[in-house]
């Protein structure tokens, strides 16, 4: 079965095509991402408006391109799937409604993916040659765009929320810090490329060390907004050298790393699990990698990541979700639905 998927759920047009009849990322036959930040940068964030606009006037374009890549016209489409949601209602619009109109012109099954799920399953694509894709039951962390989320996976479809941000998520934290340092839109990554220099200049990485929120009592929810308060003071008081500021940077990012992965391996031991997921943008950070995948092998179990590319939002996680809930029958009528606000937990279950 050949998937088309297509994500608008944000501030990225992501269209991919997978085909079932071939394993993990073999079935990925080709996607493209195009991304508005350029288009947002001047604001400082992204403007719901100009978002949809924007997708209207890239996507047909883009699934034109990513068709050709994977040398299929529309007539060898066997189903698509876009987001349905959460995000920007105007955004999910255009997605859905060329998702729609596709399908029902030739005559193909179609179904709205929630978007967290693209982001749960895209590491099942990933290839491991010693142990294959993981299976459930795992654990799962989701750190996307405004999400920070634990879930328990069961079975594919069946999840358990165990814990989540009660504010602000990570990568909200990230982008909101790096703005109140004076970094550029988008702050995120700008913030992590600044740690990496508190290595490399004359401060040295320690220098400010801050809080773990919520570390310090059990449970698994998530709580960044007063970290943030403590980088603004910081901030304020300090000389506000390049040293300074990637020393802070370093500071910031350490206390956010070592939460979650001090949350995760309580999620761990509360679902007698020793197998992590980790999606999302955050989740290409490479000082989580690496303290997450030390933390994994201390216990005797892995934890598996998607490749960055498909940590940030994409096509591909899209195609991917949808072709397993295609293939297990379920899709969905002609209307078209989006849905901004949608807890994961009320998804049906995917049969073995």
């Amino acid at each position: 079965m050949k998937v088309l998927g297509i994500e608008t759920s944000c501030d990225e047009t992501g269209v991919a095509v997978y085909d079932t009849s071939r394993k993990g990322a073999d079935g990925l036959l080709a996607h493209a991402v195009y991304s508005q930040i350029a288009l947002h940068a001047e604001y400082g964030g992204v403007v719901p408006e100009l978002a949809s606009r924007d997708h209207v006037r890239k996507l047909l374009p883009l699934i034109r391109q990513t068709l050709g890549e994977a040398g299929l016209g529309v007539a060898d489409l066997d189903g698509v799937a876009y987001t349905a949601g959460p995000g920007l209602v105007g955004a999910l619009l255009v997605g859905a409604g060329v998702a729609r109109s596709l399908a029902w012109a030739l005559d193909v099954p179609a179904i709205g993916v929630h978007h967290m799920e693209g982001h749960l399953l895209a590491p099942l694509m990933e290839d491991d040659p010693l142990r294959g894709p993981p299976e459930p039951p795992f654990v799962a962390l989701l750190v996307s765009g405004g999400h920070t989320q634990l879930v328990a996976v069961e079975a594919i479809g069946r999840y358990r929320l165990l814990g989540e941000t009660l504010d602000d998520a990570a990568g909200e934290a990230f982008d909101k810090t790096a703005k109140l340092m004076g970094l550029p839109y988008p702050g995120g990554p700008q913030l992590a490329a600044l740690a990496e220099q508190s290595d490399k200049a004359p401060g040295q990485p320690g220098a400010f060390r801050f809080s773990r929120p919520m570390t310090d009592r059990p449970g698994l929810d998530f709580s960044f907004s007063g970290l943030k308060t403590q980088v603004l003071l910081a901030w304020r008081d300090s000389d506000q050298s390049e040293t300074t500021k990637a020393d802070i940077a370093r500071g910031f990012e350490d206390a956010v790393i070592d939460t979650l992965a001090i949350k995760c391996e309580r999620a761990l031991d509360a679902a007698a699990c020793d197998v992590l997921v980790v999606a999302g943008g955050v989740g290409a950070n490479r000082r989580l990698r690496a303290k997450l995948q030390l933390m994994a092998e201390r216990r005797g179990g892995r934890v598996c990541f998607p490749r960055p590319a498909l940590c940030t939002d994409n096509g591909a996680m899209i195609a991917f979700a949808g072709a397993l809930r295609l293939q297990a029958g379920q899709h969905d009528d002609a209307a078209v639905h989006v849905t901004p606000r949608w807890d994961m937990a009320s998804l049906p279950a995917v049969a073995a």
